[in-house]
């Protein structure tokens, strides 16, 4: 099983770390690597989360272009440089 060493780590997280260690009555080692995964899945998560909010984005953008729900700033632009 590959091994990792954490070189400089501060010392607020290591504690928060031992903490959360025994109160889950678990090592250092085992309560590390379920917090990196946790943070790992978060992560992945979040990613997904992103790529279908810019698709929808993307996606109702085309739709109003196609629609021409949108404003064309032409006009707006005449009207307040007439103003």
């Amino acid at each position: 099983m590959p091994s990792l060493q954490v070189r400089d780590l501060p010392e607020h997280i290591y504690q928060k770390i031992v903490q959360l260690a025994d109160a889950e009555r678990r090592s250092i080692t085992q309560e590390t690597i379920v917090l990196l995964e946790k943070a790992l899945e978060i992560e992945k998560q979040n990613k997904e989360h992103r790529e279908v909010l810019f698709n929808s984005i993307l996606n109702e953008t085309n739709n109003n272009y196609q629609n021409h729900n949108v404003l064309d700033p032409v006009p707006l632009i005449r009207e307040d440089r007439e103003r």
